[in-house]
């Protein structure tokens, strides 16, 4: 159990012991050698929030990373008293050393104590279960007229994805991560409606300019492909990725300038207490 006494709030942040995933841990080197790609939806979702009129002293990053997010939250909201909180040791000794002036702590969604004004999460509730029970969980931990800010990947029809679940049915791989996924936007208004007082549900599609064919292997590689990886040889995975990056030729046309681009629907939710 790690716990960090606050000066400012005089409270007690608790983070119980992280649950296992099943999988190696993250590679933060892999997953930001797209950083700016990967932090673009977590500022848009505080500009969000901003131009709501959000003013919260209290705020926990849920699922941080290496950090990239908990900095936007502290460039967005200055005042306010912000812990970065990840069940990766590795993301979150990058995110301490990168940030040494900003606060991490080693814990997951579920156990985070305390209640917050906003609670934000960046591309990572769609790693947890059972949404039905985790959204209203974590509006518990919201102080009255707190609120929970979610984004999450919603990106299954994209053509890079499709082959991504479809060649690793061939060499038989277990999907049972890639299930969780992120619920279709109905029934994410149908849990909101039983848990908050008031919600918006919006989606976003990015498209990125990546270099090559390759860089759209590496760019799910760190993400999307990690529980496939972890059932391979080094030497298979190799091959795996090679696969994925010979057929994705076919699906993504070379640009004019020589670039490849890849689509990326994000889900976004705010919900008030």
């Amino acid at each position: 159990m790690h716990a960090y006494f606050n000066k400012y709030s005089k409270s007690v942040l608790v983070c119980m012991p992280v649950k296992e995933d099943n999988m190696s841990d993250w590679n933060p080197t892999q997953y930001m050698m797209f950083a700016s790609e990967r932090t673009q939806p977590s500022i848009d979702l505080a500009v969000r929030l901003k131009g709501c009129g959000a003013c919260p002293k209290t705020i926990a990053d849920i699922g941080c990373g290496a950090g990239n997010s908990t900095v936007v939250l502290k460039s967005a909201f200055a005042d306010a008293d912000i812990v970065g909180i990840d069940s990766s040791e590795n993301m979150i000794e990058r995110a301490r050393t990168e940030h040494p002036k900003l606060r991490f702590e080693l814990c997951d969604a579920l156990s985070l104590e305390g209640r917050y004004d906003l609670l934000f999460s960046n591309a990572c509730l769609q790693w947890i279960d059972n949404h039905e029970q985790v959204i209203p969980a974590l509006m518990q931990k919201l102080n009255d007229g707190g609120m929970l800010a979610v984004q999450m990947p919603f990106n299954g029809e994209e053509p890079l994805f499709k082959l991504i679940s479809k060649v690793s049915a061939e060499w038989g791989l277990n999907s049972s991560k890639e299930a969780n996924g992120t619920l279709e936007p109905s029934k994410y208004y149908d849990i909101l409606c039983g848990c908050a007082s008031e919600f918006d549900i919006w989606e976003t599609k990015y498209y990125h300019r990546l270099a090559n064919h390759r860089a759209l292997v590496e760019f799910v590689k760190g993400s999307r492909l990690r529980p496939y990886l972890d059932q391979l040889s080094d030497e298979d995975g190799k091959a795996f990725e090679a696969e994925i990056e010979e057929r994705a030729k076919a699906l993504y046309p070379v640009m004019a300038d020589g670039k490849v681009i890849l689509g990326f629907r994000r889900l976004f939710f705010t919900a008030k207490k």
